[in-house]
């Protein structure tokens, strides 16, 4: 071949050349049974499937259009598609999906007055010990203010209407007692003829100890002016008193009233005891240097 044929055919190589941007995309193959299936599948997702649309298209270093892939074929075995491997275009990690919250608590039953009432009457009926009012108020699941309330008002409906009974607050709760003036009609159904009371010594003892609480033993036989450890051993086994600590100088046992004691009088705290100054003598204060 001659020089000026050779540049001939150059020229029309060069003629004919078309650059890779400008070149024609070959059509895409036929679905395989397969992939029109997964397709199919993809279609019935609505709203919730695929974005629909053309993806952009991978190119090639040397310029080639590798083929362009639409919204449809994304996740489609045997495809190829622009999404890569972060799982979305342009790398950003698919979102996740938004945990559900934990069920709320069905909010308690509100009771109405006359439910609340009754309800409250048939616990304090059975209960041995004074209870309080947030243990009602949890047992019912209702507010305490509101059971505090009702209580009270049931207090008074018994004292208003003169029943035998009555419910009062002692030892820090509520329980249900019988009126001071049938105490003669309840003592002789409950002794029936038997004598139960504290003697005259155990009396004595124990007021010393609700009066000067906390004290101890050596200084409850100075005030008597006798021996007391065994009386107040029999209080201490009665559930009256008990021991509270020791005294810092000289080590003593310390001993105070029980809640018991408070339950027994139907009071709510020593606070309540009557006032001790009526029943003093005159000459207390010699008494007192005298003992000492």
């Amino acid at each position: 071949m001659s020089d000026e044929e050779r540049r001939d055919s150059l020229a029309d190589q060069a003629a004919a050349w078309i650059p890779p941007w400008a070149r024609p995309t070959p059509p895409e193959p036929a679905p395989s049974d397969e992939e029109r299936a997964d397709l199919d599948s993809s279609a019935d997702l609505g709203s919730n499937g695929p974005p629909e649309g053309p993806i952009p298209s991978k190119i090639s270093p040397s310029g080639e259009i590798l083929g362009e892939t639409s919204g449809g074929d994304v996740g489609v075995p045997g495809r190829e598609s622009a999404v890569d491997d972060g799982g979305s275009a342009g790398g950003v990690p698919p979102r996740r999906g938004r945990r559900r919250a934990a069920p709320e608590p069905a909010p308690a039953p509100v009771l109405d007055d006359a439910e609340l009432r009754g309800a409250l009457e048939a616990i304090l009926l059975v209960v041995d010990q004074p209870v309080s009012e947030l243990v009602l108020a949890e047992v019912l699941e209702q507010a305490p203010e509101r059971v505090g309330a009702m209580l009270d008002d049931i207090s008074a409906g018994y004292t208003a209407a003169g029943h035998g009974f009555e419910l009062r607050r002692a030892a820090g709760g509520w329980r249900l007692y019988t009126r001071p003036e049938y105490a003669t009609y309840v003592e002789r159904f409950v002794l029936d003829g038997q004598s139960v009371r504290l003697t005259q010594a155990a009396l004595e003892t124990l007021a010393v100890v609700a009066y000067r609480q906390p004290v101890t033993r050596s200084r409850i036989s100075a005030i008597r002016g006798v021996n007391c450890d065994g009386v107040l051993r029999t209080l201490v086994g009665r559930g009256l008193v008990e021991e509270c600590g020791t005294e810092a100088d000289s080590g003593a046992f310390l001993y105070r009233t029980t809640t018991m004691f408070l339950e027994k009088l139907g009071l709510n705290s020593v606070d309540d005891l009557p006032p001790l100054a009526p029943f003093l003598p005159d000459d207390v204060e010699e008494l007192a240097d005298a003992t000492r």
